[in-house]
């Protein structure tokens, strides 16, 4: 588990975050951390097979189509799916790869750390943002 200076320094530092499973319908969880996230500043890429527009910018169907460098891969989506994502954010070059809750998967995790991403799971990147970085 990361440390709480490893986690600010590591969403300081980030520009780029590619958001997998987020949806357009602004009533899920991942859009709502998506939002947050591009709200911070952040150019979020959304990352589905729905071929939709989320937060301004059209989806993509993986990680691997994104044609700009990635530094963190937020993980919404169902955990059955974090090993392609995982395999995907390391093949893209992510620094990161941060499995939401109720999104983690222990072989992806183990596979990521292996390959030498940072890893961050079952925590909020919102609740996480907001406790280390947002100003009061």
């Amino acid at each position: 588990m990361l440390s709480d200076e490893a986690l600010s320094d590591l969403m300081a530092n980030a520009a780029v975050i590619a958001s997998v499973g987020v949806l357009s319908n602004p009533a899920t969880r991942g859009y709502s951390v998506a939002a947050y996230q591009q709200s911070q500043g952040y150019k979020v890429l959304p990352v589905n097979t729905d071929k939709d527009l989320v937060l301004g910018h059209v989806t993509v169907p993986s990680v691997a189509d994104i044609e700009e460098p990635v530094d963190i891969v937020n993980v919404v989506a169902h955990p059955h799916e974090a090993p392609a994502v995982t395999e995907a954010a390391i093949a893209a070059g992510a620094k990161a790869i941060w499995f939401e809750p109720g999104t983690q998967n222990h072989l992806a995790e183990q596979r990521a750390r292996e390959a030498g991403l940072q890893v961050v799971t079952n925590r909020s990147f919102e609740r996480e943002h907001r406790r280390l970085l947002s100003r009061h």
